[in-house]
């Protein structure tokens, strides 16, 4: 399914031609499979092989190159033309002799490109050594030119289609959450929790259904929440635990992140003032945000509060949101912290996760939020407490 319009994949791609051109770019390779979906539609499970998205400045259309099984998908996703899907045998799959970088700086020179100026994303995660130096042995005329994150920033900005997708996916995500909620108790296994969730992620609403995230939700129970990166086990959960959820709701590859906390039994006093105080932190965060004002400022908002209160955090406290595949559903580009001048501008998207990792547990209460002309509008709508089994405040 091909999920917008062909003018806005040509904007996209016109966006991409001149940043490129700002850059001194003239043939960009990009191999990120969250800007090959962005630039083209293209959405496959395929990027466990070399493939790219090739812009020029003097072509219209992008050209997908990848795999010949998977070129196949191109014709049910990508908006190009069937002349700018471009396959390598599967002889180049798996070779220890061949490369598909090989193959891709063969129709580099046949197409007359191989002594531009060549854009590259240099730290993507699915750009390796290898393949650089294989383009740069095979086109020695050619300069080669960090184009990290130049796609990226483009995607900061959202559409009104974009943003309807990351309301639906909101809306996911607060239902999943719920789920969760609903099924922790006193002696159900975390996966048992976890399997809910899915369950809400993957269905969806009546409405519209859901997807895969792009990574796995972050759920660490008791101790382990002073951690923050790790995962749920097989154990029961147990009276007086914490259960720490982060969470995205998916909706054609476009997330929402949504972070909440779980307590099994009634919550101490001092979990709730302390969720309290980071849900005040946040929404003077959501308060603070309006086109123009800095990243900076928003971290300076949290820090105001959590001041007054005698907390300390010494990460950041959100990034932007947007398009999902492995291993992140971030944009890389700017964060909300101190020092960092990123200005706000009207339908960016971020995720706000000011939580708390302290020495025997952890709290967070989160919401990602497009920037409007009057505000934050949060793409959830759930409520900003320290859960408990069986009762929503």
């Amino acid at each position: 399914m091909i999920l917008f319009e062909r003018g806005e994949f040509l904007e996209r791609v016109r966006k991409t031609q001149r940043a490129m051109e700002k850059a001194g770019i003239e043939l960009l390779l990009v191999s990120n499979p969250a800007n090959h979906f962005y630039l083209t539609g293209y959405d496959g499970w395929s990027f466990y092989t070399p493939q790219m998205v090739i812009v020029s400045l003097d072509q219209e259309e992008p050209i997908w190159f990848g795999r010949k099984m998977d070129a196949v998908g191109a014709k049910f996703t990508a908006f190009l033309s069937s002349a700018n899907v471009i396959a390598y045998p599967d002889k180049y799959v798996g070779s220890s002799e061949l490369h598909p970088m090989q193959y891709l700086a063969d129709l580099i020179q046949e197409r007359n490109w191989s002594d531009l100026r060549i854009g590259v994303e240099m730290d993507d995660y699915y750009y390796t050594a290898k393949w650089h130096s294989i383009l740069t042995s095979k086109l020695p005329n050619a300069t080669f030119k960090d184009a990290f994150l130049l796609v990226n920033r483009i995607r900061m900005v959202k559409s009104p289609n974009e943003i309807a997708f990351m309301r639906q996916a909101g809306t996911i995500a607060g239902a999943a959450m719920e789920a969760a909620r609903n099924k922790a108790a006193v002696g159900v296994r975390q996966c048992d929790v976890m399997a809910e969730l899915y369950k809400v992620t993957t269905a969806g609403t009546p409405e519209f259904g859901g997807t895969f995230p792009c990574k796995p939700p972050n759920a660490m129970v008791g101790e382990y929440c002073s951690a923050p990166h790790l995962s749920w086990t097989d154990a029961p959960l147990k009276e007086d635990e914490i259960f720490y959820i982060e969470m995205g709701g998916v909706r054609h590859r476009y997330h929402s992140p949504l972070s909440r906390c779980i307590y099994i039994g009634t919550p101490p006093s001092e979990l709730v003032r302390t969720t309290a105080i980071i849900r005040e932190g946040l929404e003077a965060v959501l308060d603070a945000v309006k086109p123009g004002v800095l990243c900076e400022d928003l971290a300076a908002a949290w820090k105001s509060v959590t001041a007054k209160h005698g907390l300390e955090k010494d990460s950041r406290i959100g990034y932007p949101v947007g398009i999902g595949y492995p291993p992140t559903w971030g944009e890389l580009t700017c964060s909300l912290r101190a020092g960092d001048k990123t200005v706000l501008e009207e339908n960016m998207t971020f995720h706000c996760i000011p939580a708390l990792w302290l020495d025997k547990y952890g709290l967070v209460v989160s919401e990602s939020f497009v920037v409007t002309a009057s505000g934050a509008e949060t793409f959830a709508k759930y409520p900003r407490e320290l859960l408990v089994p069986g009762t929503v405040a």
